[in-house]
């Protein structure tokens, strides 16, 4: 077997000497031989493949940890453990591209000369939330409010879950009542999730398997700021057409963005509600929400609504709904008639709102 020193190997893979030890350390990539006298490490050339595939997936920006695993499986199985990280890292980015692309354009003289015109011309929204328990629970763990500048929807889980919930409402409120600079809502919005991660975790009494979600939006003149964690959902009915604007933090839906899952599998599948992120009882089980800007236009009509309507109230349907109710307040109570039609398994809470134009 042909032995090449660590200084050699290291040349052949791209390797550092120095990463090399590390991942010796680690046992990611063990050494073939060493010295007992030196501790000089010397490597076979049959190893050369192994360490090069190290080296690609570092480039990657893969954690060890996930190297480990890959290095540990068949090519096809390797191979679709890459696609599925990637995937992870393509969803993750496109979610700051969003961010970055707001920053661009709030930074030119464009986004100075629309943010004149959002104070000549202002939106309004006029607005209906309704919670309802359902068929099937034993009490409604959900939380809605609407007001003239926010809208928000949180769904509780577990042994504290209603008192989660709104306390993270709560905690958005006081935005509802200020006037939001279009420049700063991002910031100010990822501040007031904090103040609602640490009321969450005041409800739930530290307890982990506790917490709730939280979709809101703050309204700033011509847009909207979104904030997301979890899967209840936002959607928008723009001419007609409707669009999802929020992400499922679960399980099923990284299964989906994978390709592991069909939508077929994934309605049925017996994880579909577990959450990836939420708001919890414990600090270090809180993870980050999605923030994002939305150009607002008269005439779009949003819906903002915990789990217990799409998981029983297809997309389509949603949309037809949406469209046909002449008024917010119809459309809310028309939703969550259909979902209890549908067997109502579980708590039901929209808030549905309309873009207008301001009275001059």
């Amino acid at each position: 077997m042909e032995m090449l020193t660590i200084g050699a190997f290291a040349k052949a893979c791209r390797l550092s000497p120095k990463a090399l030890r590390l991942y010796d350390e680690l046992d990611l990539l063990p050494p073939a031989r060493v010295d007992p006298d030196t501790g000089y490490r010397y490597y076979a050339a049959e190893q050369l493949e192994q360490a090069r595939l190290v080296a690609w997936l570092r480039r990657l920006g893969m954690p060890l940890a996930e190297i480990r695993r890959v290095r540990s499986l068949d090519d096809g199985a390797a191979a679709a453990e890459i696609r599925a990280y990637w995937a992870r890292v393509e969803a993750e980015t496109a979610v700051r591209r969003d961010l970055a692309a707001f920053l661009v354009d709030h930074l030119t003289e464009e986004s100075r000369r629309d943010t004149a015109m959002t104070t000549m011309n202002p939106l309004e929204l006029r607005y209906s939330a309704h919670s309802d328990r359902g068929r099937v629970r034993p009490a409604n763990q959900d939380t809605a409010y609407a007001g003239a500048r926010l809208l928000a929807v949180a769904d509780g889980f577990g042994p504290a879950g209603a008192p989660a919930s709104s306390a993270a409402v709560e905690a958005l409120r006081f935005l509802d009542t200020r006037e939001i600079p279009a420049g700063g809502v991002l910031n100010l919005l990822e501040d007031a999730v904090r103040g609602a991660a640490r009321a969450v975790r005041d409800a739930a009494d530290g307890a982990a398997e506790a917490g709730t979600t939280l979709t809101a939006l703050l309204c700033t003149g011509s847009r909207l700021a979104l904030v997301h964690i979890g899967d209840s959902r936002a959607y928008l009915l723009r001419d007609g057409e409707l669009f999802r604007i929020t992400h499922d933090h679960t399980v099923v839906q990284s299964m989906l963005d994978e390709g592991r899952l069909t939508e077929e599998e994934a309605a049925s599948h017996p994880q579909r509600s577990l959450l990836l992120k939420a708001l919890t009882g414990t600090e270090a089980t809180t993870s980050s929400p999605d923030l994002r800007l939305h150009d607002a236009r008269p005439g779009d009509r949003y819906l903002l609504c915990s789990d217990g309507l799409p998981a029983v109230v297809a997309d389509d349907t949603i949309g037809e709904l949406l469209a046909t109710a002449p008024t917010p307040d119809q459309a809310v109570h028309t939703l969550i008639t259909r979902a209890n039609d549908s067997g109502g398994p579980d708590n039901i809470t929209c808030v549905v709102a309309d873009v207008t134009a301001a009275a001059p």
